[in-house]
């Protein structure tokens, strides 16, 4: 364990619950904060009140540090309208083919604001603050700074922790292969940036000096030590979180997790036009054939948003995007504190072990 960094946080165990933009709760994140590890709230997704009201109810469940996440994009971008029309055209096949009345439309904007989520940011001040898909600016980081939050990059290859690094970044969150969701990748293709976390930790503990926190594949404390000794100074958990009753995970998704084969995970660009890990499905296997011709993040993001929801409401979870690591089948459904005593004590006995 690296005590400076976890004391800097303000934590007491070397322990992140990862930001899991649209999965995630301000109820999550105090229950993991209120336990001693950092929670976090993944805030992709959202309008920039919305991002604040959400850090607020997390100060009304907890006083202790927390962290928030933002997807780093260009405040414009070039849309090809007939990528966008073919896609509305298979969008609409499928739903109809599965018995839900929902289309597709053209969104007012295909996403938020990134500048203004980054204001809101700000103003709610939290402990910690990541980024991912991008190296946000150098004016921002220096605004960041001077507000005293610690910076977390997310990288999936030296060279993206390198970056980060002289960018100013407090830590670089290293996102393995194994990791669930959307792939942080930002300089290379997304399949050129699927290294293995073990082979990527002490990879980037060489070119780097700043701290390293492991994510993927992570599902109990026997793989925080792990990633300890390789070089991490904590360790990054988002699926073994997808499964506890506080999460905003749809209640299909929950269940499927358990009992979900390795092999069954794997990368999907069809609900959002990025890279992505989660579990093979009937939407997947459905979209496998078109999904290279889809449009970029944020736009297919946008089209199948409220086909998604429609899928949640329906109890159809295998129309849904079930991100994921390589590890769900390891999943333990139970109250976030709990597991946060379970994961420490499961690393303290690994500790002991190696003694």
């Amino acid at each position: 364990m690296a005590p400076s960094f976890v004391a800097r946080l303000g934590i007491e165990h070397p322990l992140i619950q990862a930001p899991m933009s649209g999965s995630n709760t301000p109820a999550l994140a105090a229950a993991v904060s209120n336990a001693g590890a950092l929670g976090s709230l993944g805030l992709g997704y959202l309008e920039p009140q919305v991002i604040l009201d959400q850090a607020g109810e997390v100060r009304t469940l907890s006083d202790k540090p927390f962290g928030l996440n933002l997807f780093v994009l260009p405040e414009s971008f070039e849309v090809d309208m007939a990528a966008v029309d073919a896609a509305r055209r298979r969008l609409d096949a499928l739903m109809e083919q599965e018995g839900l009345a929902i289309r597709t439309a053209i969104p007012a904007r295909w996403a938020p604001s990134f500048n203004d989520q980054f204001a809101a940011l700000c103003e709610a001040r939290p402990a910690v603050a990541s980024f991912a898909f991008e190296l946000i600016s150098a004016a921002q980081m220096r605004q960041l700074k001077q507000l005293g939050i610690v910076v977390v990059g997310t990288a999936t290859t030296v060279d993206e922790a390198r970056a980060w690094e002289e960018r100013g970044a407090d830590a670089v969150s290293l996102q393995g292969a194994e990791a669930g969701g959307h792939r942080g990748t930002f300089l290379h293709d997304a399949d050129d940036g699927m290294i293995g976390l073990f082979a990527l930790l002490p990879l980037a503990r060489r070119a780097v000096k700043i701290p390293l926190i492991a994510a993927g594949g992570i599902m109990d404390g026997r793989g925080m030590l792990a990633a300890e000794v390789l070089g991490a100074a904590a360790s990054q958990l988002g699926t073994a979180f997808l499964a506890c009753p506080e999460g905003g995970a749809a209640a299909g998704w929950k269940r499927d997790l358990p009992g979900s084969a390795e092999h069954q995970v794997t990368t999907i660009r069809s609900f959002s036009g990025r890279a992505a890990r989660g579990l093979r499905n009937t939407y997947v296997n459905a979209m496998a054939g078109i999904e290279a011709g889809l449009p970029a993040y944020p736009v297919t993001n946008a089209l199948t948003s409220p086909l998604r929801k429609a899928a949640v409401a329906a109890g159809r979870s295998d129309l849904i995007n079930e991100w994921c690591g390589q590890g769900a089948g390891l999943a333990r459904p139970m109250p976030a504190a709990e597991l946060v005593a379970v994961l420490m004590d499961e690393y303290a006995q690994a500790r002991r072990a190696l003694d």
